[in-house]
């Protein structure tokens, strides 16, 4: 009985791959429609799917045919209503009677924009395409728990599914003449002597035949193929180095932070966050929201609490360095870190953030990225972290954010995909 497996990725819906090469195909209007998306949508509503709207234009196919003008001969199936020899009156317009055109009709028909939906895996993954956490280094064997199978030869144990038929087919051939090549090398000789017989020796005839007869009943006695001879290719699994990566996310909250500011940041950091929990697996993330003090609060607190106060940006500084030398060692973590603020600093702070900065995170970061969103003049924060930036130009990055509009530009430009 023969079995069909079907190993197609989306045997069960056939549509898969020609509705992907669509989406390859406009991509351009998907990702602007993406980005307008992600400025616009609440933070509840981010990791939902898109309707996308192409105009009718952009998905027009282009084709070759006559233009206005000239002599053309047709051969035109034959009707009622004319013979041959007739002469056709050219419709007016030259553009012919029927056919949808574009834009409204004067009777009030036309062609609306071609919309469809994308679903929540293809609108992250457009949200997310040619992303990456810069400068991440496998560091960490030990305590793995993946592993990925490598070809190691071959086996005379295993499963149906791993025979290798060349090996099998060789190993067979090979014993089949190890067994039979004595009997062969006789057959021959025998068929030699009976060709130079002379045919008044029957005796002798009747016994090389005979002798003949046994010989290749005792070859076809030698079976095809045999249980010895199957060959199973062999696989081991070797452990494979993954990166283990600490995200601390950094937020001022402040009473200088008014309400917009504070969802502008909530809403690059929920971005930042969906983007951790689907591009990485081995990642842990640390929220730390601060005033004049900070604290490590989990994922709810940190998006929803409404506490306040003044502002001290060292204290969150401060902490994430603790906890950095006591739950991340850089040694084995890649630390990474986003913090957030509208500038707005407490008078002699922003010479010590400089300084912690410089001396005690930095130099043990993969990466540190500040968003400031304000519309004001730029403060003092400002002024000492571009200091920063010119100290370590490949691990901080700073951007300024006025609107949401900024947000999704913003973050593209921070995690974009270094080239190798």
């Amino acid at each position: 009985m023969s079995y069909i497996i079907d190993r197609r990725l989306n045997s069960k819906n056939k549509s898969t791959v020609n509705r992907q090469r669509f989406l390859r195909r406009y991509r351009k209007h998907i990702r602007k429609a993406v980005s307008d998306a992600v400025d616009k949508r609440s933070i509840t509503d981010m990791d939902k799917g898109e309707k996308i709207s192409i105009p009718s234009k952009d998905i027009s196919e282009p084709l070759f045919h006559h233009g206005k003008g000239g002599k053309n001969t047709r051969v035109l199936p034959g009707n009622d209503q004319f013979v041959s020899g007739d002469h056709i009156a050219r419709p007016q317009g030259g553009q012919g009677q029927g056919g949808s055109g574009e834009g409204a009709s004067d009777s009030g028909e036309g062609m609306d924009e071609f919309v469809f939906n994308i679903s929540q895996e293809e609108f992250l993954n457009f949200v997310f395409e040619d992303l990456a956490l810069p400068n991440l280094v496998k560091r960490q064997l030990a305590g793995i728990d993946e592993f990925e199978y490598h070809r190691a030869g071959f086996s005379n144990e295993g499963n149906p599914g791993q025979i290798n038929v060349v090996r099998s087919l060789r190993s067979a051939n090979a014993r089949r003449i190890a067994l039979t090549g004595k009997s062969r090398k006789r057959i021959r000789a025998i068929e030699e002597e009976l060709k130079t017989l002379k045919q008044t020796d029957s005796n002798k005839r009747i016994e090389l035949e005979a002798e003949l007869k046994k010989l290749k009943i005792r070859i076809k006695k030698v079976p095809w193929l045999d249980n010895y001879d199957l060959k199973y290719n062999l696989h081991v699994k070797r452990p494979m180095p993954t990166s283990k990566a600490v995200m601390f996310c950094i937020m001022d909250v402040s009473g200088s932070m008014d309400q917009n500011t504070k969802d502008i940041a909530k809403r690059f950091f929920l971005l930042l966050y969906l983007f951790l929990q689907r591009n990485y697996k081995k990642i842990e993330v640390v929220f730390i929201r601060h005033h004049t003090s900070a604290k490590e609060v989990d994922e709810q607190e940190f998006f929803y609490s409404r506490e306040t106060g003044g502002t001290i940006v060292s204290s969150a500084l401060k902490l994430m360095q603790e906890v950095m030398v006591e739950r991340y060692p850089s040694s084995e973590w890649n630390i990474y870190a986003a913090q957030a603020s509208d500038g707005d600093n407490w008078n002699d702070d922003s010479g010590l953030c400089q300084e912690l900065l410089s001396q005690n995170i930095l130099p043990f970061c993969q990466y540190f990225s500040y968003i400031e969103i304000t519309n004001r003049e730029r403060q003092a924060l400002w002024h000492a972290y571009q200091e920063i930036q010119a100290q370590f130009p490949d691990t901080f990055a700073m951007k300024h954010l006025i609107g949401a509009g900024d947000i999704y530009p913003v973050f593209r430009e921070l995690f974009q995909k270094q080239s190798v």
